[in-house]
């Protein structure tokens, strides 16, 4: 890594003709690409690395494309020779999805969800002009293969781990007839392809912009529009889903200069949003139920919910039956009630003793109730951060150390195995009414795995099962109670 770090001071040498104060590796995306923030006096720009030469390129041409018409994208200063490493500009840390989580369901946070919309059309419309989609990364066009691709996505991913019964054939053969109906629309632009609002940040002037678009093809603009106003993680409320929906067809109708047939354009949307629900499951499914990343498997239940919400609601304008059996199978209160964890509430008697501690500097803490014990996790086989020189005065809550944990070790790996293994007991206990569970991480000093490890599964506990948290650094004399 502290090649690449090299790296990246040479090239932003290179073409301011100064060197630069620092470089800060950022936290890892869900990609294979490594982003760094580069300072130069008042300056910052993001450098990023990846070794996917042909993904570089693509993105580095919508860039130029895209910002020679003005649109909402970074500029690129820089790009190594080899074509591994790119400087741009930088937008800064704040998402859309950061402030609506910040500020709640207001105005303001509508407002940018507007306006996010409304660079989208220009950002569909604008950005196709002249674009060459020879150079996408992919396919050229968002068609019949690629909806089909997605439908199978979810059909492997997330259907087939149900285990439950369904006529395979009939389900592909809707699939085929789906993916038809979707394919001859009557709108055909540049194409996000992952446009939601963590791919949107959001600067201090309430500007918005976007990253992350290396994806994108030609293809209905309603995939966009869906992907943005469904997005799981955002949640947001149907009033909010139709107003937006209105407010892009509105900006879509005014930058391509003439009016549109809402209502083709609203059941082509319908069909692109169960398509993006349904992409989403797969997706989960696929980190959570194969790849067990817990995160994932928390966000199941709400896709869920929007997915029953959509097909008790909205018609597709097409007869799949035995898509809709498969669909009702989904959102089946079994289903969901599978994917959804035992929260406490008020009256939950349970809390959870989450501690860090050393093996040298005093060991095993003991279990203050009548309950004898519980978890003990070793640490110890995670590369350990206090050997580096600039950690040894850090803790497991000091970014740098983060950094280096979920980035250059196995603990991600390590917390997912943990948090199977507690999860288990946490809702078990929460409902046989028990009122005490410890869990300890222990590690040579106390100090840096041991901490983060607690903190994570704290953290994770509380957003999960909404349970009392008593959190305890034995070594770091930090004690801090989390009411949930």
């Amino acid at each position: 890594m502290q090649n690449i770090v090299e790296a990246i001071k040479e090239l932003y040498a290179s073409w301011s003709q100064q060197p630069a104060d620092r470089v800060e590796m950022l936290p890892q995306s869900g990609s294979d690409r490594r982003y760094f923030r580069l300072y130069a006096g008042d300056s910052t720009y993001i450098a990023t690395y990846g070794n996917n030469i042909p993904e570089n390129d693509t993105f580095l041409y919508f860039s130029h494309h895209f910002k020679d018409r003005n649109l909402p994208v970074p500029e690129v200063i820089a790009i190594s020779e080899d074509r591994t490493i790119y400087l741009q500009e930088d937008f800064g840390d704040v998402s859309l999805l950061n402030r609506l989580e910040s500020e709640g369901l207001c105005e303001a946070v509508y407002q940018l969800f507007r306006e996010s919309l409304h660079q989208l059309a220009n950002l569909q419309v604008r950005g196709h002009e002249n674009l060459d989609y020879t150079r996408c990364l992919t396919n050229q066009e968002f068609g019949k293969q690629a909806i089909m691709a997605d439908l199978l996505y979810f059909k492997y991913y997330f259907l087939d781990a149900l285990r439950k019964p369904y006529d395979k054939q009939k389900l592909i053969d809707d699939f085929e007839a789906l993916s038809t109906y979707l394919t001859f629309t009557e709108y055909k632009y540049f194409m996000f392809r992952d446009f939601q609002s963590r791919n949107i940040l959001v600067k201090e002037d309430d500007s918005v912009h976007f990253i992350d678009y290396q994806g994108g093809m030609r293809g209905a603009p309603q995939y966009d529009a869906a992907s943005m106003i469904w997005q799981a993680r955002a949640n947001l409320p149907d009033e909010w889903k139709a107003r937006l929906l209105e407010d892009y067809m509105d900006s879509f109708e005014s930058i391509i200069g003439q009016p549109i047939d809402k209502g083709i354009f609203k059941s082509q949307y319908n069909g692109y949003v169960l398509i993006r629900l349904l992409q989403v499951l797969g997706a989960y499914g696929f980190r959570g139920l194969f790849e067990r990343k817990a995160q994932f498997l928390t966000s199941i239940p709400q896709a869920l919910h929007n997915l029953k919400w959509f097909i008790d609601n909205q018609s597709l304008g097409i007869a799949v039956p035995e898509f809709r059996k498969v669909l009702d199978i989904c959102v089946g209160q079994d289903i969901i009630k599978r994917f959804t964890p035992l929260t406490a509430n008020e009256h939950t008697p349970l809390v959870v003793h989450v501690s860090s501690f050393s093996y040298k500097k005093g060991g095993i803490p003991e279990d203050a109730t009548d309950n004898g014990g519980g978890f003990v996790f070793d640490c110890r086989g995670i590369l350990n951060p206090g050997r580096q020189a600039e950690f040894k005065t850090q803790t497991g809550r000091d970014k740098g150390v983060k950094d280096f944990l979920e980035q250059q070790t196995r603990m991600p790996e390590f917390l997912n195995s943990v948090f199977d293994i507690v999860d288990i007991a946490v809702e078990d206990y929460i409902s046989r009414g028990f009122q005490s569970l410890m869990v300890s991480f222990g590690c040579t000093g106390g100090q840096h795995r041991s901490v983060y490890a607690a903190d994570a599964l704290a953290r994770h506990l509380r957003n999960k099962f909404k349970v009392t948290i008593q959190l305890d650094h034995h070594v770091q004399d930090a004690k801090n109670w989390i009411n949930t």
